[in-house]
């Protein structure tokens, strides 16, 4: 471990160095604020009269004895009653008092040692929407379900406390808490739990790169931002100017809290590239090496997957190559390649995109571009993957952004056959890249994902519909957007029955993914070799180790397709359209948009 890891471990562990109320059993509780830029700070316990704070060098700091977990409080800053920017938990929402909670739990996984990152198939859960509890009981009620469907591993969205009780999460104003609405710490802790108890993995998104809107009351309390860059949210996170290294502790803390105290086995980290950080350690080698730091804590490895759309491999990197350290990515390409080739979509940034060449390429090489002229951008764009193994890249047909960002939140699966939706499932689960499913797609939902919030503000709710305005006008989408702040916009995204009745189009598809998911996690391995027949539209994946063959044919053609066997073909396994595929002196015919994969 380098000095400045240890350093970090023990501003986390410390909880004379820890921010936000820390409760020892024994001693009470310890508060700590990094607030330079406020003259004299308070504190309010319970609603009673104000306390003095220690001040020294920025931060203040209080011990009180006779306070534990469930007690509230509320800082006074330099006059102005504020919740504490470090809370773990905001009981009455953003405006109300922070409260005190207890850091032990009756963890029941000691004898949990995690799932080989080789086997992952990821499954993308809203806690909000994704039963009509909308909490993570909702969650954990569901998880034999997922089990049986091949599921390996939970990719929660963001919890950290937003204001209201409906938002995607990536408006959250207190990174160390968790949201309220959704059940707060002790109930993350237990879905942690019970996800282990059932054999799955889980893994938390988290946002490093802005702050919502409303209740935001860190940034009046010092240069926690840098007015240098300029994001699509605002103004970017201090990572790189001056008191940076205060800035960084506040956010690492919640790494460590995550890995450590609520057991997760990885992090999802939202669009990296909008951390601007030019500082010779950045900020996300500092989360590698932390998370290394846990790892040995833990006793089992854990996971970091960068979410990017700049095709850089130096992501992917160790620290001690001069890299960040995540240890996978988000394959942007991939998706966009697949959707467009599947709907024919074009506009905004689908215009690099679509073909199966296209597709192939990405087969191979694990991006489209790599160092290649992008027309959207106007410029080369991406580097070469080469060497980088292919399933430290995530793909998918359909996750929260690509669904949510549309004008009405439509599925693929509103937008295309469901033989071309079975296609697409394929064309993910038999990749070489760590596959990923959007909740409700293995079932072929047809429940939109819109965008919604529940802000208290009038004034912001319009300038956010404002805003998305813009974004889709350059797809191009002139209609009506349903309503971000009201109620049935998010009532109609939620996934009430996810039990489809037997024989019915969507049983058929749960079992087309429950099959695909369990070849998936056998070859994805494997040696693999891939073939283009451009004139056919036809992507044959070979996969291949020791003596034993795995071949997928997939007709991306809207004509049927044939393929030339130079080897005896061995059994069909799975078949798209449920219909014989003989072999024929060597030759078989696959029907449009179709499947056909055989073993040997």
């Amino acid at each position: 471990m380098n000095p400045l890891t240890d350093y970090r471990i023990q501003q986390c562990t410390d909880y004379r160095r820890r921010l936000g109320a820390t409760f020892v059993p024994g001693e009470g509780v310890h508060t700590r604020l990094w607030a330079p830029d406020v003259g004299k700070a308070q504190i309010i316990w319970n609603g009673g009269e104000p306390s003095p704070l220690d001040s020294s060098e920025g931060y203040f700091t209080g011990h009180f004895p006779d306070r534990g977990p469930g007690d509230k409080y509320m800082y006074v800053l330099d006059g102005k009653t504020s919740p504490d920017p470090a809370s773990r938990y905001q009981p009455e929402d953003v405006f109300g008092p922070s409260a005190v909670v207890a850091t032990e739990y009756g963890w029941q996984d000691a004898a949990w040692k995690g799932i080989p990152y080789g086997e992952w198939v990821i499954y993308e859960v809203h806690a909000g929407a994704f039963s009509s509890r909308h909490d993570f009981q909702g969650i954990i009620e569901d998880l034999p379900r997922l089990k049986s469907l091949g599921i390996t591993t939970i990719e929660l969205m963001p919890v950290s406390q937003f204001s209201g009780a409906r938002n995607w999460g990536y408006d959250g104003v207190f990174p160390h808490a968790v949201q309220h609405s959704y059940g707060g710490p002790q109930a993350l802790k237990a879905l942690v739990d019970a996800c282990h108890a059932a054999g799955l993995a889980i893994i938390l998104d988290v946002v490093y790169n802005h702050l919502g809107p409303e209740g935001n009351t860190l940034f009046a309390c010092g240069p926690y931002t840098n007015e240098k860059y300029t994001i699509p949210w605002g103004v970017a996170l201090n990572f790189d100017g001056p008191e940076n290294d205060h800035v960084r502790h506040y956010f690492l803390q919640t790494v460590w809290q995550w890995l450590t105290e609520y057991h997760f086995d990885g992090l999802r980290l939202d669009a990296v590239q909008m951390i601007f950080d030019n500082a010779p350690i950045t900020f996300l080698e500092e989360v590698s090496r932390l998370k290394t730091a846990a790892e040995e804590r833990m006793g089992r490895p854990l996971i970091l997957i960068a979410e990017s759309d700049m095709n850089d491999p130096r992501l992917l990197a160790a620290p001690d190559q001069n890299g960040h350290g995540m240890d996978a990515q988000w394959a942007d390409d991939f998706h966009h390649a697949l959707h467009v080739t599947l709907t024919g979509e074009k506009d905004g940034y689908y215009a690099d995109y679509g073909g199966t060449a296209q597709l192939a390429r990405i087969y191979r090489e694990g991006v489209a571009f790599a160092g290649d002229y992008s027309p959207f951008r106007r410029r080369r764009h991406g580097k070469s993957y080469h060497g980088i193994a292919r399933n430290r890249l995530i793909a998918e047909l359909q996750n929260h952004d690509q669904v949510g960002n549309r004008l009405k939140g439509d599925r693929v699966d509103q937008l295309i056959t469901q033989g071309r939706s079975k296609l697409a499932a394929a064309a993910v689960l038999l990749s070489p890249f760590t596959p990923l499913i959007f909740m409700g797609e293995e079932f072929a939902s047809k429940q939109p994902f819109s965008y919604f919030v529940s802000h208290h503000s009038k004034k912001l709710l319009e300038a956010m519909r404002e805003g998305r305005k813009k974004e889709w006008e350059a797809f191009g989408w002139r209609d009506e957007a349903p309503d971000p702040g009201a109620p049935e916009t998010f009532e109609a995204c939620v996934l009430h029955d996810k039990v489809p009745a037997p024989d019915s189009p969507g049983d058929d598809m749960f079992q087309w993914y429950k099959s695909l998911i369990a070849l998936s996690r056998e070859i994805r391995l494997w040696d693999l070799g891939v073939h283009h027949d451009a004139g056919q539209d036809l992507i044959v994946l070979r996969y291949r180790k020791d003596r034993a063959e795995v071949t997928a044919l997939l007709n991306f053609g809207e004509q049927p397709a044939t393929h030339q066997f130079e080897y005896d073909a061995g059994a069909v396994i799975l078949n798209s359209r449920r219909a014989d595929a003989p072999v024929e002196n060597g030759i078989v015919t696959l029907q449009p948009y179709s499947v056909l994969v055989y073993r040997k």
